[in-house]
């Protein structure tokens, strides 16, 4: 079945400074004075698009606070185990006892990230677990080098082991360490040897850092348009009501500018080393590709730093719980913070109803869909608002931006190629090392970072400048300027999921 949208639509505001029949009420002579007799007018107008804002997700998910520096700097801790990848090399190693070691090429860290001219953590005596395609190995390193180990199996004898020419195909776990009676700490005896400096492992962090973008808007209305009464009863977003149709306008103007500020914090992207945008004529002291043209929005942020499903190969996405688990098995490898928020399509709540529907072994054909109990004098409940999967709980709301045709509703419906499903966001607050103030603090995953000064509030700054109203100038009309300056800051993405 095929269902045909509506068309005639007032949905797109446009730059008329008047009010004419394209943007407000048309009284023509072939409908209105025209005819003989006086229409009934119905004076109130109908507001056929319900609540239009789609401002309130990061109310819901964080917090605001302010700043008064041009870029936010924070630390997130590493992970505590040392975990890389490499690869065996062909060559052998320093021989121990008549025999010559395994040589083991360090590459990256289990997080993929390229191991650093410092090298790795592993030390001399470590016990390693050695994975790869040819089994799993117990060894213990007896030489280290900024690049490389040298080990010998425990359980291999003098076979030494079989060398990889994958990069990466070999995976290197330390789970303890063994010392010989009386053995100092880097100082095995003549069987070991220590060829760098290095001592203990010292705690690595990762900074990141955004910087805030200013916005803008405002709206214009003459004073004499100010002052005339129009036919038709309007009313604001914020409830005022009344017949002057810039109260409607500049309702309308306030409302998108709020919207904005969140929008912009979610699809906000960064200049890179490929882009040409430089700020010219709007942002001074910018460069082509250096990163002070735009901000980190939520969405670039996870796609940079998270995690993204697209769901199970065959299987339309949210509606198997394989997707869940798979899910799940990669929040096991990152926090495994145990509440999450999921902030979905239509499509992907409905989708997600049906699949908890399914484990209702009593609900076929729909009889105890939703609500278990459901009787013939209830409404039936068809919906869920949450569930639990192992030892993570999901709670699900609907996010109207991703809905709204006129939002990313519109570019979803484009472009289902690259349409984004929901976001998965974790609960709670973390632990990071605030540069700015200097100590460890606790803060949502998730919160705005606004300009702001004994002297000036930028968070949501607006002013009336012109004749109308409170006099500032001589220009007669009303000048209503709205201004914000803000970024997002997205800590632990490695625990959000971008659901595509």
């Amino acid at each position: 079945m095929a269902i045909t949208p509506g068309g005639s639509l007032n949905s797109v505001p446009a730059p008329q400074k008047q009010t004419l029949a394209t943007n407000y009420l048309d009284l023509s002579s072939t409908s209105g004075w025209g005819q003989q007799y006086v229409p009934d007018l119905m004076e109130k107008e109908a507001e056929v698009f319900g609540p239009r804002t789609i401002s309130g997700f990061l109310a819901q998910v964080g917090a605001e606070e302010a700043m008064t520096a041009d870029q936010v700097i924070w630390s997130e801790q590493g992970r505590l185990h040392l975990s890389y990848t490499g690869k065996v090399a062909a060559g052998g190693g320093a021989t121990v006892n008549s025999v010559a070691a395994s040589v083991i090429t360090i590459q990256k860290d289990i997080d993929g990230i390229a191991i650093s001219s410092d090298g790795h953590g592993i030390r001399v005596n470590d016990m390693v677990i050695v994975s790869d395609a040819n089994g799993i190995t117990k060894c213990l390193v007896t030489a280290v080098a900024a690049a490389t180990i040298d080990v010998l199996p425990y359980d291999k004898g003098a076979n030494a082991l079989t060398a990889q020419t994958t990069d990466n195909a070999t995976t290197i776990l330390v789970f303890g360490s063994e010392y010989g009676k009386g053995a100092k700490y880097m100082d095995g005896g003549a069987a070991t040897t220590q060829s760098d400096s290095r001592g203990a492992n010292e705690p690595r962090m990762k900074s990141f850092s955004n910087k805030p973008i200013i916005m803008k808007d405002y709206y214009e209305v003459s004073g004499s348009d100010s002052s005339r009464v129009g036919w038709v009863e309007v009313t604001s977003e914020g409830g005022a009501s009344g017949f002057l149709w810039y109260l409607k306008a500049e309702s309308d103007t306030r409302a998108r500018f709020a919207d904005y500020l969140e929008m912009a914090m979610l699809e906000s992207e960064l200049n890179d080393s490929s882009s040409v945008l430089d700020g010219s004529n709007t942002i001074v002291g910018s460069a082509s590709g250096d990163g002070t043209v735009g901000t980190e929005g939520l969405f670039a942020a996870i796609e940079s730093r998270g995690n993204l499903t697209s769901g199970i190969t065959g299987v339309n996405a949210a509606t198997d719980l394989a997707e869940f688990d798979a899910i799940l098995a990669e929040f096991d490898n990152q926090g495994a913070i145990e509440e999450n928020m999921m902030f979905v399509n239509r499509a992907t709540s409905l989708a997600m109803d049906d699949m908890l529907a399914s484990m209702n072994s009593y609900g076929a054909g729909g009889t105890s869909y939703g609500v278990f109990n459901n009787s013939e004098d209830m409404a039936l409940n068809l919906g869920f608002s949450g569930f639990r999967r192992g030892s993570y709980d999901f709670y699900k709301s609907d996010m109207r931006y991703l809905n709204d045709k006129a939002t990313r509703g519109g570019i979803n419906a484009a472009n289902t190629a690259n349409a984004i499903r929901g976001v998965i966001i974790p609960a709670g607050t973390s632990s990071v090392y605030d540069q700015t103030v200097g100590q460890s603090m606790k803060r949502p995953f998730l919160h705005v970072r606004y300009r702001a000064s004994q002297t000036d509030d930028r968070r949501m700054k607006t002013w009336t400048t012109g004749s109308v109203g409170a006099a500032t100038s001589a220009l007669d009309a009303m000048q209503i300027h709205m201004l914000s300056e803000r970024c997002l800051v997205t800590q632990g993405a490695n625990n959000f999921m971008l659901m595509k």
